[in-house]
């Protein structure tokens, strides 16, 4: 059995993970959280509290055991990757770390993973509030892969969707055709790409089994443009959405690019690994919102 640790695993896909290593029951499980959520696991998940902004804390966790394999995915800067670094050295086999495609910068379609090198790519010491989002995971993929003495991947993934999404981003839209109200968005022909929390904690178990190292690029197999998105839940609402280029902050939509934003996943693909197409996922997905929507009304 591996010793898999998951820093962070009590929502969305990284409760999705340990769920998905339960069901292949190769591994012994351990979740280190702040401890505020219950997700329901059996007992055999054992749990460890964890405040990932503190160093101490931190390596308290890592020296609690030896580990195959330690997800994270709860990592967005430099200082939190430093630490592990220093926390994990000589602690694990394998690392993942939860990316975004956000390192890439200003959206464009078709980025590949040599479109930014942590590898080269200045390092800075700092905390989660000194970067943005995507400044703060290039910096914390920097550290990992120039100061880390063990393998790391990390997982670049899209916008990820589900029925337990807690940002209720694809809701947002949803909901606001099922009450009438405008949403913004700036571009309706741009491409965007997705990933559902189910495949994304199937690519996490992956990624973790495989000696893959370096970025990997993770998302469905297709894109779909924004305007054909509000036509899907225009038919599945029965009701016309009211979509402006510009609206005011609280109605502009959370996919609402200027331009065409995905990604290339042939480098995971070229490994072995499958991705489902979008649309294989997606209308269900519409449907499922919806009506839990309804429900709550």
């Amino acid at each position: 059995m591996k010793k898999v640790l998951i820093l962070g695993g009590t929502r969305f896909f990284g409760k999705r993970l340990v769920d998905h290593l339960l069901w292949e029951g190769q591994s012994e499980i351990t979740i280190a959280t702040r401890g505020n959520t219950d997700p329901g696991f059996p007992e055999e998940v054992r749990r460890i509290k964890l405040d990932r902004e503190d160093p101490q804390s931190l390596a308290a966790v890592a020296q609690s055991d030896h580990w195959d394999v330690v997800y994270d995915n709860i990592c967005y800067s430099p200082n939190d990757a430093t630490s592990a670094c220093e926390a994990f050295k000589g602690r694990t086999r394998r690392y993942v770390l939860t990316s975004t495609l956000s390192v890439y910068g200003d959206p464009r379609p078709g980025f590949t993973e040599t479109d930014f090198d942590p590898y080269t790519y200045p390092v800075q010491p700092g905390g989660r509030d000194d970067f943005s989002y995507g400044e703060g995971k290039r910096l914390a993929e920097a550290v990992f892969f120039q100061q880390a003495d063990f393998p790391v991947a990390a997982m670049r993934i899209p916008i990820v969707l589900g029925i337990d999404d807690y940002t209720k981003r694809l809701h947002f839209h949803v909901e606001h055709v099922q009450k009438g109200k405008p949403i913004g968005i700036p571009n309706k022909d741009a491409e965007i790409a997705f990933i559902n929390s189910t495949e994304a904690a199937r690519f996490l178990a992956w990624l973790g089994k495989h000696s893959l190292t370096g970025p990997v690029n993770a998302a469905s197999k297709g894109t779909i443009t924004l305007s054909a998105m509000m036509n899907l839940i225009e038919t599945v609402t029965g009701m016309q959405a009211q979509i402006l280029t510009r609206t005011g902050p609280e109605d502009m939509s959370p996919f609402g690019v200027a331009q065409s934003w995905f990604m290339d996943t042939a480098k995971a693909e070229q490994e072995g690994y499958s991705f489902e197409a979008l649309m294989d996922w997606f209308p269900g997905l519409v449907r499922e919102v919806a009506l839990a929507l309804q429900s709550n009304v």
